[in-house]
């Protein structure tokens, strides 16, 4: 699996971290997992028309010292699909430069 993983956090940079996803995300049904959209106009061509697949999202996992970024772009309503695919060149900054906004205005 291609993700982007900072490590090594106190717990209260963990707690920061919850608290900032949990404004910018959506939480999901398993703990400590969020969902982050990736707007529809970055989409591949074929993630685009697959629209029973939407939305399409980057999985977020946060663990008792560290955070994980998924480079895997997901559908939310499908396992299995052609459209689900490692984020492309757009998706990937789309990605990272959400993480630089989490580590700037967390302060870890």
């Amino acid at each position: 699996m291609r993700q982007y993983v900072i490590d090594e956090l106190r717990k209260d940079a963990v707690d920061a971290v919850l608290e900032y996803l949990a404004k910018h995300c959506e939480k999901s049904e398993l703990n400590n997992l969020f969902w982050l959209r990736i707007p529809d106009d970055m989409l591949s061509p074929e993630q685009y028309t697959h629209s029973e697949c939407q939305p399409h999202c980057s999985g977020i996992e946060v663990g008792e010292r560290f955070v994980s970024f998924e480079m895997l772009v997901r559908s939310r309503t499908s396992l299995k699909c052609s459209c689900i695919a490692y984020a492309t060149p757009q998706q990937r900054q789309f990605i990272l430069s959400f993480v630089d906004r989490l580590i700037e205005e967390t302060g870890i």
